[in-house]
Protein backbone atom coordinates (compact mmCIF):
# COMPACT_ATOMS: atom_id res chain seq x y z
CA UNK A 1 0.00 0.00 0.00
CA UNK A 2 1.81 3.07 -1.30
CA UNK A 3 0.59 6.40 -2.64
CA UNK A 4 1.86 8.52 -5.53
CA UNK A 5 -0.35 11.59 -5.02
CA UNK A 6 -1.98 13.29 -2.07
CA UNK A 7 -5.38 12.10 -3.31
CA UNK A 8 -4.10 8.52 -3.18
CA UNK A 9 -2.92 9.13 0.39
CA UNK A 10 -6.46 10.14 1.34
CA UNK A 11 -7.87 7.12 -0.49
CA UNK A 12 -5.57 4.71 1.37
CA UNK A 13 -6.38 6.35 4.70
CA UNK A 14 -10.09 5.92 3.94
CA UNK A 15 -9.45 2.22 3.30
CA UNK A 16 -7.56 1.80 6.57
CA UNK A 17 -10.21 3.67 8.53
CA UNK A 18 -13.02 1.55 7.08
CA UNK A 19 -11.09 -1.66 7.65
CA UNK A 20 -10.13 -0.91 11.25
CA UNK A 21 -13.56 0.37 12.26
CA UNK A 22 -15.10 -2.82 10.86
CA UNK A 23 -12.67 -4.77 13.06
CA UNK A 24 -13.47 -2.58 16.10
CA UNK A 25 -9.73 -1.84 16.20
CA UNK A 26 -8.19 1.15 17.94
CA UNK A 27 -5.85 1.36 14.97
CA UNK A 28 -8.63 3.49 13.45
CA UNK A 29 -7.92 6.49 15.68
CA UNK A 30 -4.64 7.76 14.24
CA UNK A 31 -5.60 7.54 10.53
CA UNK A 32 -8.81 9.46 11.28
CA UNK A 33 -6.69 12.29 12.66
CA UNK A 34 -4.10 11.91 9.90
CA UNK A 35 -6.77 12.14 7.21
CA UNK A 36 -7.75 15.56 8.60
CA UNK A 37 -4.12 16.64 8.45
CA UNK A 38 -3.74 15.42 4.87
CA UNK A 39 -6.84 17.29 3.75
CA UNK A 40 -5.51 20.43 5.46
CA UNK A 41 -2.21 20.02 3.59
CA UNK A 42 -4.08 19.48 0.31
CA UNK A 43 -6.11 22.63 0.90
CA UNK A 44 -2.91 24.51 1.70
CA UNK A 45 -1.34 23.34 -1.55
CA UNK A 46 -4.40 24.41 -3.54
CA UNK A 47 -4.31 27.82 -1.83
CA UNK A 48 -0.52 28.05 -2.33
CA UNK A 49 0.12 28.46 1.40
CA UNK A 50 3.52 26.77 1.33
CA UNK A 51 6.88 28.07 0.18
CA UNK A 52 7.06 25.35 -2.48
CA UNK A 53 3.67 23.75 -3.05
CA UNK A 54 4.79 21.09 -5.54
CA UNK A 55 7.54 19.98 -3.17
CA UNK A 56 5.06 19.95 -0.29
CA UNK A 57 2.91 17.39 -2.08
CA UNK A 58 6.02 15.24 -2.61
CA UNK A 59 6.88 15.57 1.08
CA UNK A 60 3.33 14.75 2.13
CA UNK A 61 3.25 11.61 -0.04
CA UNK A 62 6.68 10.31 1.02
CA UNK A 63 5.85 11.11 4.64
CA UNK A 64 2.49 9.32 4.45
CA UNK A 65 4.01 6.32 2.70
CA UNK A 66 6.12 5.62 5.78
CA UNK A 67 2.94 5.27 7.85
CA UNK A 68 1.22 3.23 5.13
CA UNK A 69 4.24 0.90 4.92
CA UNK A 70 4.37 0.51 8.70
CA UNK A 71 0.64 -0.25 8.90
CA UNK A 72 0.83 -2.76 6.05
CA UNK A 73 3.84 -4.50 7.60
CA UNK A 74 2.10 -4.78 10.96
CA UNK A 75 -1.13 -6.04 9.41
CA UNK A 76 0.80 -8.67 7.44
CA UNK A 77 2.67 -9.90 10.51
CA UNK A 78 5.99 -8.29 9.59
CA UNK A 79 8.00 -5.91 11.76
CA UNK A 80 7.58 -2.16 11.29
CA UNK A 81 9.97 0.25 12.98
CA UNK A 82 10.06 -0.09 16.76
CA UNK A 83 8.33 3.27 17.22
CA UNK A 84 5.38 2.11 15.14
CA UNK A 85 5.44 -1.34 16.74
CA UNK A 86 4.81 0.26 20.14
CA UNK A 87 1.98 2.39 18.75
CA UNK A 88 0.32 -0.52 16.96
CA UNK A 89 0.75 -2.98 19.84
CA UNK A 90 -1.04 -0.62 22.20
CA UNK A 91 -4.16 -1.00 20.06
CA UNK A 92 -4.62 -4.39 21.73
CA UNK A 93 -4.23 -3.00 25.26
CA UNK A 94 -7.21 -2.00 27.36
CA UNK A 95 -5.84 0.91 29.37
CA UNK A 96 -4.45 3.51 26.92
CA UNK A 97 -6.84 6.39 26.37
CA UNK A 98 -7.94 7.50 22.90
CA UNK A 99 -5.70 10.54 23.35
CA UNK A 100 -2.73 8.28 24.08
CA UNK A 101 -3.36 6.29 20.89
CA UNK A 102 -3.30 9.55 18.90
CA UNK A 103 -0.10 10.70 20.57
CA UNK A 104 1.61 7.36 19.99
CA UNK A 105 0.97 7.77 16.28
CA UNK A 106 2.20 11.37 16.39
CA UNK A 107 5.32 10.24 18.24
CA UNK A 108 6.30 7.68 15.61
CA UNK A 109 5.30 9.74 12.60
CA UNK A 110 6.77 13.15 13.46
CA UNK A 111 9.74 12.10 15.55
CA UNK A 112 10.93 9.36 13.20
CA UNK A 113 9.23 9.49 9.80
CA UNK A 114 9.17 13.22 9.10
CA UNK A 115 12.94 13.70 9.22
CA UNK A 116 13.51 10.78 6.88
CA UNK A 117 10.89 12.03 4.43
CA UNK A 118 12.37 15.52 4.51
CA UNK A 119 15.86 14.23 3.74
CA UNK A 120 14.53 12.31 0.73
CA UNK A 121 12.66 15.31 -0.67
CA UNK A 122 15.11 18.12 0.11
CA UNK A 123 17.82 17.37 -2.41
CA UNK A 124 21.12 19.11 -1.72
CA UNK A 125 19.79 21.91 0.50
CA UNK A 126 17.69 20.86 3.48
CA UNK A 127 17.52 24.42 4.82
CA UNK A 128 15.27 25.40 1.91
CA UNK A 129 12.70 22.96 3.28
CA UNK A 130 12.75 24.21 6.88
CA UNK A 131 9.75 26.54 6.63
CA UNK A 132 7.47 23.95 5.06
CA UNK A 133 8.87 21.24 7.37
CA UNK A 134 7.66 23.21 10.38
CA UNK A 135 4.32 23.92 8.73
CA UNK A 136 3.49 20.24 8.22
CA UNK A 137 4.79 19.49 11.72
CA UNK A 138 2.57 22.20 13.17
CA UNK A 139 -0.45 21.03 11.16
CA UNK A 140 -0.19 17.53 12.58
CA UNK A 141 0.40 18.84 16.08
CA UNK A 142 -2.43 21.37 15.92
CA UNK A 143 -4.87 18.68 14.82
CA UNK A 144 -4.28 16.87 18.12
CA UNK A 145 -4.77 20.09 20.05
CA UNK A 146 -7.85 20.74 17.93
CA UNK A 147 -9.65 17.53 18.91
CA UNK A 148 -9.76 18.39 22.62
CA UNK A 149 -13.54 18.95 22.51
CA UNK A 150 -14.01 15.57 20.86
CA UNK A 151 -11.71 13.94 23.42
CA UNK A 152 -13.72 15.50 26.26
CA UNK A 153 -16.89 14.02 24.78
CA UNK A 154 -15.36 10.57 24.37
CA UNK A 155 -13.68 10.76 27.80
CA UNK A 156 -16.21 12.84 29.77
CA UNK A 157 -14.44 12.45 33.08
CA UNK A 158 -11.37 14.35 31.79
CA UNK A 159 -13.02 17.75 32.06
CA UNK A 160 -14.36 16.90 35.51
CA UNK A 161 -10.92 15.85 36.70
CA UNK A 162 -9.03 18.80 35.23
CA UNK A 163 -8.92 20.64 38.52
CA UNK A 164 -7.37 17.62 40.23
CA UNK A 165 -5.31 16.14 37.40
CA UNK A 166 -3.78 19.41 36.28
CA UNK A 167 -5.35 18.91 32.84
CA UNK A 168 -4.02 15.44 32.11
CA UNK A 169 -4.91 15.69 28.42
CA UNK A 170 -2.96 18.92 27.98
CA UNK A 171 0.03 17.54 29.87
CA UNK A 172 0.16 14.49 27.61
CA UNK A 173 -0.20 16.64 24.50
CA UNK A 174 2.45 19.10 25.69
CA UNK A 175 4.85 16.24 26.39
CA UNK A 176 4.50 14.69 22.96
CA UNK A 177 4.33 17.88 20.91
CA UNK A 178 7.27 19.54 22.67
CA UNK A 179 9.46 16.50 22.02
CA UNK A 180 8.35 16.47 18.39
CA UNK A 181 9.00 20.15 17.80
CA UNK A 182 12.36 20.14 19.54
CA UNK A 183 13.78 17.00 17.99
CA UNK A 184 12.33 16.38 14.54
CA UNK A 185 14.32 19.04 12.68
CA UNK A 186 17.59 18.15 14.43
CA UNK A 187 17.14 14.55 13.35
CA UNK A 188 16.31 15.65 9.80
CA UNK A 189 19.56 17.63 9.63
CA UNK A 190 21.69 14.77 10.94
CA UNK A 191 20.01 12.23 8.67
CA UNK A 192 20.28 14.45 5.60
CA UNK A 193 24.02 15.05 6.02
CA UNK A 194 24.90 11.39 6.67
CA UNK A 195 26.03 8.82 4.11
CA UNK A 196 23.99 5.67 3.46
CA UNK A 197 25.79 3.56 6.07
CA UNK A 198 25.56 6.23 8.76
CA UNK A 199 21.91 6.84 7.93
CA UNK A 200 21.10 3.25 8.81
CA UNK A 201 22.78 3.65 12.20
CA UNK A 202 21.06 6.99 12.79
CA UNK A 203 17.69 5.49 11.90
CA UNK A 204 18.17 2.55 14.25
CA UNK A 205 19.30 4.78 17.12
CA UNK A 206 16.50 7.26 16.56
CA UNK A 207 13.92 4.50 16.26
CA UNK A 208 15.10 3.03 19.57
CA UNK A 209 14.83 6.41 21.31
CA UNK A 210 11.39 7.18 19.89
CA UNK A 211 10.15 3.73 20.85
CA UNK A 212 11.14 4.49 24.44
CA UNK A 213 9.23 7.76 24.24
CA UNK A 214 6.27 5.73 23.03
CA UNK A 215 6.52 3.51 26.08
CA UNK A 216 6.49 6.62 28.27
CA UNK A 217 3.40 7.90 26.48
CA UNK A 218 1.62 4.58 26.92
CA UNK A 219 2.60 4.32 30.59
CA UNK A 220 3.57 7.80 31.82
CA UNK A 221 4.19 6.70 35.40
CA UNK A 222 2.56 7.67 38.66
CA UNK A 223 0.39 9.59 39.28
CA UNK A 224 -0.64 9.92 35.62
CA UNK A 225 -1.15 6.17 35.23
CA UNK A 226 -3.65 6.15 38.09
CA UNK A 227 -5.46 9.20 36.77
CA UNK A 228 -5.54 7.83 33.21
CA UNK A 229 -6.79 4.51 34.53
CA UNK A 230 -9.68 6.20 36.32
CA UNK A 231 -10.52 8.21 33.21
CA UNK A 232 -10.45 5.02 31.13
CA UNK A 233 -13.21 3.48 33.21
CA UNK A 234 -15.60 6.18 31.95
CA UNK A 235 -14.23 6.54 28.41
CA UNK A 236 -16.27 5.20 25.53
CA UNK A 237 -15.12 1.73 24.51
CA UNK A 238 -16.63 0.95 21.09
CA UNK A 239 -14.53 2.10 18.16
CA UNK A 240 -17.69 2.39 16.05
CA UNK A 241 -19.00 4.96 18.55
CA UNK A 242 -15.72 6.84 18.96
CA UNK A 243 -14.76 7.10 15.28
CA UNK A 244 -17.63 9.38 14.13
CA UNK A 245 -16.86 11.83 16.94
CA UNK A 246 -13.17 11.98 16.01
CA UNK A 247 -14.14 12.39 12.36
CA UNK A 248 -16.43 15.35 13.02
Amino acid sequence: MQAHTINEVIQHLDEIIAETIAQNSKLAFFPILYRKVTIAVKDGIINKDFENNERMEQLDVIFANRYLAAYTAYKDGAKPTAAWQIAFDQSHAFWPLVLQHLLLGINAHINLDLGIAAAEVAGANLENLKGDFYKINSLLSSMVEGVQDEINKISPIISLLDVFAGKLDERLVDFSIKIARDGAWDFAQNYHSANAEDRLVLLQDRDHSIAWLGKDLAKPGLPLNLIAGFIKLFEWKKVSRIAPVLTS
